[in-house]
């Protein structure tokens, strides 16, 4: 029947969506995780109308409370009459590749709020957010949510992955996590926005806080900078929460907000968004030339006398049409 989720167009979903089916936004959703032609539609439609929603990443190692977090945050937006969306990136399911969904059962209150959270699941791509993410943000930023919150499994290379996807990055930590600063510092330093030092009300918070603040003060000293890129100005706030009671909520949406404040002030905000594009380019060029080499591949075997380098230069030849750098 004409009119349904199956049978709409990219473009009558996207008209649906944007007047507020969440219907339509959850199927123009679905279509872009699917990818193909649909999706390809789906982000020039929605390309031109992006730009307004202010896109937070939260990360973190797991078991930091990242989805509790985020739930009490996207309820206390939610209460203050904003519309945030979540994007929650989980782990894929083994046996069928789907999203195990765990952030949607610690994000039940949020759910309650009329928060629309959206579970998506890795599929293995590198770093833990999944290709599609970025067009899901799109789609989320023209359909009208704000702010539109990116919360990642918090394993792989998530230094990189947030940095591409946010406009401000927030990582999450623990009492007792202060023995893995070291190891980690060069990729909070390089990521972190805002540090949260969550479950605040157990033993070792404020040792926590501590060793952040002398991780900043050896960075500044050696002249590292703090935040997702050269645009960062000012040494990331470190906030306290309790988000299972909701302490600190209050403070850590007071700081988020600031940041995004201070990056619209000047050229921060526009830089990273720059950047943002460039990594999507980037990706999809990735995908696309994996896609085009699977397909002649099947011709490619040991016993052509060729090295592997040879035959991968002459693939790229192939492609470009010209000859590959040495």
């Amino acid at each position: 029947m004409a009119g349904t989720g199956e049978e709409r167009k990219p473009a009558e979903l996207l008209a649906a969506a944007r007047g507020g089916q969440r219907r339509a936004v959850a199927r123009l959703l679905t279509l872009v995780e699917r990818g193909g032609g649909a999706a390809e539609a789906i982000a020039a439609a929605t390309h031109p109308l992006t730009g307004a929603a202010h896109i937070v990443g939260i990360t973190g190692a797991p078991g930091t409370g990242k989805s509790t977090l985020t739930g009490a945050l996207t309820t206390l937006l939610a209460a203050e009459g904003r519309r945030p969306a979540v994007v929650a990136v989980d782990p894929s399911s083994p046996l069928t590749g789907g999203a195990i969904l765990g952030d949607r059962v610690r994000m039940e209150a949020a759910t309650g709020a009329g928060v629309f959270i959206r579970s998506m699941a890795t599929r293995g791509h590198a770093g833990g957010l999944a290709l599609a993410v970025p067009g899901v943000v799109r789609v989320l930023d023209a359909c009208g949510f704000d702010p539109v919150l990116v919360e990642t499994v918090g394993v792989g290379q998530i230094e990189v992955d947030v940095a591409a996807a946010a406009d401000t990055a927030v990582v999450v930590v623990t009492p007792g996590w202060g023995d893995a600063i070291q190891a980690n510092k060069a990729g909070l330093l390089e990521v972190a926005d805002l540090f949260v030092v969550n479950k605040a009300d157990r033993p070792g918070a404020s040792d926590a806080r501590r060793d952040l603040d002398l991780m900043l003060d050896l960075s500044e000293v050696s002249g590292a900078a703090a935040g997702t890129g050269a645009d960062a100005e000012s040494r990331p706030a470190i906030i306290e929460t309790t988000a299972t009671e909701g302490e600190g909520v209050q403070d850590l949406l007071r700081a988020v907000d600031a940041h995004h404040r201070a990056l619209k002030a000047g050229p921060g905000l526009q830089a990273r968004r720059d950047r943002r594009f460039v990594a999507e380019v980037r990706a999809r060029l990735e995908h696309v030339l994996i896609q085009a080499a699977d397909d002649v591949l099947v011709d490619v075997d040991s016993r052509s006398g060729a090295t592997p380098v040879e035959a991968a230069r002459h693939l790229a030849d192939r492609f470009l049409d010209t000859d590959t750098p040495r």
